[in-house]
């Protein structure tokens, strides 16, 4: 079997995403955080490219892929669309969605907008911001960290960020995980960081006003988040309360990335999710 892997760009419209693929079998797609990349997925590659075909893939903003000008050309709707071009990219028809914080949400608008592209959902970290009560405060929040970039530069910026409360429990237990985290959160582009935040994070909807939408998703959809990472955990008891077909676990003594923090129990979680999509029992 060739391991080799595959690297390329899907377009849309005139933007370029970077993409790789490993592994041959049934499409697994992962989608990044904000503070992450393709290279955030590492330890989810290595395992399931034994026995699927992994997808990786960098959203609009993060080089390789390009950078559009206009803060307007990001969006949550737009990272589906993206999405479904790195698919179109590799005649994959339909694919796990695996995606963690704002790729969370861009896995939730997949399921919602293109149901037929997806077998199955992880949606992982999802709902920072998304309280109703939450939104202003966090909206106000990303407009600051937009302007920090823009005044200290990305790499200041990160040194702050890497320290906040959800990321610290990756410090505590894996200081050379989260020396690597915080070294790739560095090399973003600055500017593809600041219209991320201001096109993205701040323009999302809240997910309560989502849930007529939610109700309606017919796919097996696994949450997980840590039970460190609390601006998820409302938003979480919310979502397996709206999503039919829907699970939640959270993992102990874990914050945001709970993929680099816990990546066994991670993998597991995701490998035995997938095998009950795949044996019809969910």
């Amino acid at each position: 079997m060739n391991m080799m892997t595959q690297q390329g760009f899907a377009t849309v419209d005139a933007t370029r995403l970077y993409y790789e693929s490993t592994g041959k079998g049934e499409a697994i797609l992962f989608i990044h955080e904000y503070a992450g990349d393709h290279r955030s997925w590492e330890g989810q590659v290595r395992h399931f490219s034994r026995r699927f075909q992994c997808v990786t893939f960098n959203a609009r903003g993060y080089p390789p892929s390009d950078v559009p000008a206009k803060v307007d050309e990001y969006s949550m709707q737009q990272a589906a669309v993206d999405a479904v071009a790195v698919l179109d990219a590799l005649g994959v028809e339909r694919a796990h969605i695996v995606g963690l914080s704002m790729g969370s949400f861009a896995a939730l608008q997949l399921a919602m907008d293109f149901p037929e592209r997806c077998l199955s959902a992880v949606v992982v970290g999802c709902g920072t911001g998304a309280e109703p009560s939450e939104r202003t405060k966090f909206q106000d929040l990303f407009a600051q960290s937009a302007q920090k970039i823009q005044d200290v530069g990305i790499a200041t910026y990160v040194e702050g960020y890497a320290m906040g409360p959800a990321r610290k429990t990756l410090l505590a237990k894996d200081p050379r995980g989260w020396m690597e985290f915080k070294t790739q959160m560095a090399e973003h582009h600055a500017e593809g960081s600041r219209r991320t935040l201001l096109g993205v994070q701040s323009r999302r909807p809240s997910l309560w006003d989502l849930q007529g939408e939610l109700a309606k998703i017919d796919l097996p959809v696994l949450l997980i988040t840590g039970d460190r990472d609390e601006p998820t955990l409302m938003p979480n008891l919310m979502l397996n309360r709206s999503i039919p077909r829907c699970g939640l676990a959270i993992i102990p003594r874990s914050g945001h990335a709970v993929n680099l923090e816990e990546p066994q129990l991670f993998n597991q979680l995701v490998d035995d999710f997938i095998f009950s999509v795949t044996q019809s029992s969910i």
